[in-house]
């Protein structure tokens, strides 16, 4: 591979910016993103100006912005040259993890993950955290039996889990998927829903299909729900059986009572892996009602194998405004 390369370091323009070079202009296109929007991002977030010229690239900034800038973009480049994609996701986790603080890019070697690069692939897409904790959360689920991720919306505990769910699904360590949810409405009353049991339950399931989706194609996600090796269900139906040789979610688990949580954790049967996924500042369970998920952590958080992983504001990767948004409400929330 052709690494980018740093042009005249000796001239008075670098004191200002700072030149890289690349081989490939078919690989700098792609880097640019289409209309430059890849280049327009990296400029946004991190203050500084990238101008092309030919096969180089002039980043113009402070300093610390323009070194920063200079060692993402190499790190994009070299993403493109193993043949990899780079989208704006791939930006935002480069720009998080990518950094000295965190040492990502030395990562810890896995045995599962022989390169170092945490990363799950599924029939559509290759799905890579974009966050430490993420990547903690990743390795967890797939070097634990019983696992939990707990933490703020839009920061990928369901869409991870079930990423992981659908990998160990085609690699045929699991026989089935099973996705769970409590059917509790949000804080409003729906009312009488029309249609049979699966017209009733789905609008509440709706999240755990968006996930599939992004991983199965269409025709064979719908061959696998109607021969039952994905089966979505709401929590109630998990009562009296023995999940055996399945990967098992239980999304929302704020929502679960003490009773249904123990009922759902025992359900674990031989060659199963199961994962939880909450948030405790958005129970929706009647006054008075204790919380399955805070139980669980009282009562499990010191059982050997059983993993927990804790996700705040930092790790939501949906729009900025989200993290700013959950920020304020955990400040209000700790104010007297």
């Amino acid at each position: 591979m052709s690494a980018p390369i740093l042009a005249d370091p000796a001239t008075p323009d670098t004191l200002q910016e700072t030149v890289l070079e690349f081989p490939d202009n078919r690989l700098l296109i792609d880097l640019c993103g289409e209309y430059d929007r890849n280049l327009a991002e990296i400029e946004k977030r991190l203050t500084v100006q990238i101008l092309r010229r030919g096969n180089q690239l002039a980043v113009m900034g402070e300093p610390p912005a323009r070194q920063e800038a200079a060692e993402l973009l190499a790190s994009l480049y070299e993403r493109l040259e193993a043949g990899r994609s780079v989208e704006s996701g791939d930006i935002d986790r480069e720009l998080r993890m990518g950094t000295p603080e965190t040492g990502a890019r030395d990562g810890d070697q896995l045995d599962m993950f022989p390169s170092g690069q945490v990363e799950i692939k599924t029939r559509k897409k290759l799905v890579e955290p974009r966050t430490e904790a993420q990547k903690s959360y990743v390795r967890s689920l797939f070097e634990n039996e019983l696992a939990f991720g707990i933490g703020p919306a839009g920061t990928g505990k369901t869409y991870l889990a079930v990423a992981v769910g659908v990998n160990m699904f085609i690699n045929g360590h699991v026989d089935r998927i099973i996705l769970s949810r409590p059917a509790v409405e949000a804080g409003e009353k729906l009312g009488y829903l029309p249609g049979d049991m699966k017209d009733k339950v789905d609008p509440y399931m709706q999240p755990l299909y968006d996930a599939l989706n992004d991983f199965l194609p269409a025709k064979q996600l719908g061959k696998l729900i109607e021969e039952k090796k994905i089966e979505i269900a709401p929590l109630a139906f998990m009562r009296g059986r023995t999940l055996a040789n399945a990967f098992v979610v239980l999304d929302e688990a704020q929502n679960a009572t003490s009773m249904q949580m123990k009922m759902f954790l025992t359900r674990l049967g031989e060659g199963s892996r199961m994962v939880i996924t909450g948030d405790r500042t958005q129970i929706d369970l009647p006054r008075g009602v204790a919380s399955g998920l805070a139980d669980a952590e009282r009562l499990l958080n010191r059982i050997p194998n059983i993993a927990f992983n804790y996700f705040t504001a930092k790790d939501v990767v949906r729009h900025p405004l989200v993290a700013a948004i959950i920020e304020a409400y955990e400040k209000d929330a700790e104010s007297p």
